[in-house]
């Protein structure tokens, strides 16, 4: 736009000054200051919450959306469908020999399509003992795209399915590309999910007020994510590791503050590859020493949501 050009706000209310017209708002919780909020403790009184947010993803052939490797071209990209793939034949299973070391439950992040594709990989979650969280039926597609009956159908299906495979009804929802249309929110509260990992806004769980009840927030990491740091801003895995060491150990100075969560996002396709997992290990075994120190609250993030429904229903008033 040209300088000289002005913004026309025609469309606007005249009588009120432009400085204090209201800009739209999502209605699901208000603005409050952290260090504005009442205090409480995690389980045996301690401060800092940690999970691991493990997504596992599948892809469709030669048709929608996925991370990229290298530049992506016409379908079928065998290059960049291939480098998702090395997750779920390899990666996934290097890492949980990991968490395994450790004694590392997560919360497992999955698309339905697995039950179809790779169903060992999710018996392989639900033998460890990982929270199973919904997350879409596939990494393909966004569902901010659907119109909401469409939308309810898969919140609904993806729960059923869930239940019906490994047992258990999941209780949290990631979208798919953690994309959302309005009526999302209001949409995981009427389907029975009771918390959403979509919004990254804070450091504690925020209790969302939908159309359908609560919903609670638990924080999900867009910064300590691997896709974001490792893909999109080219960060080496030896300081996506240092990263993580040093956001644990600057949350844990503030959690004597105020109690907090910590999530750390990962993808079995970029951090299960050989040379990532050797540095990944460093970081989860330097947060480890702390969990056996009984410094931190090792959880996932329905134990999360749980605990806060249980004992601050009202959120942080």
């Amino acid at each position: 736009m040209p300088l000289h050009q002005k913004l026309s706000f025609s469309h606007l209310d005249s009588a009120g000054p432009l400085a204090e017209r209201a800009l739209p708002h999502h209605g699901l919780f208000d603005y409050r200051p952290i260090t504005q909020r009442s205090d409480y403790a995690w389980p045996g009184g301690r401060r800092l919450a940690c999970y691991i947010g493990f997504n596992l993803e599948h892809f469709a052939f030669g048709d929608g959306l996925g991370a990229c490797l290298g530049p992506a071209t016409p379908h079928p990209d065998v290059l960049n469908y291939s480098w998702r793939e090395y997750g779920n034949r390899v990666g996934a299973w290097r890492c949980q020999e990991l968490f395994d070391q450790l004694g590392l439950a997560t919360g497992a992040i999955l698309n339905t399509a697995l039950y179809d594709h790779c169903p060992e990989l999710v018996a392989a979650c639900v033998a460890r003992g990982d929270e199973l969280i919904a997350h879409g039926h596939t990494n393909a597609e966004q569902q901010a795209a659907m119109d909401p009956a469409a939308e309810r159908r898969l919140l609904a299906d993806c729960r059923a399915r869930i239940a019906r495979e490994s047992g258990v009804a999941p209780q949290g929802w990631l979208s798919p590309w953690i994309s959302e249309s309005p009526a999302t929110p209001h949409l995981l509260a009427a389907t029975g999910y009771g918390y959403t990992l979509n919004w990254c806004h804070d450091d504690q769980p925020v209790r969302m007020a939908t159309q359908d009840g609560p919903l609670w927030s638990v924080p999900y990491p867009q910064e300590l994510n691997d896709i974001p740091m490792i893909m999109a801003r080219q960060m080496d895995a030896k300081d996506f590791a240092q990263m993580v060491i040093d956001n644990f150990d600057e949350m844990l100075a503030q959690s004597r503050a105020q109690p907090l969560v910590m999530g750390i996002a990962l993808h079995p396709y970029i951090v299960g590859q050989p040379y990532r997992l050797r540095h990944l290990r460093r970081a989860l075994e330097h947060i480890a020493r702390a969990r056996d120190a009984g410094d931190i609250w090792w959880t996932t993030p329905g134990a999360i949501a749980s605990h806060m429904q249980e004992h601050r229903p009202h959120g942080h008033a």
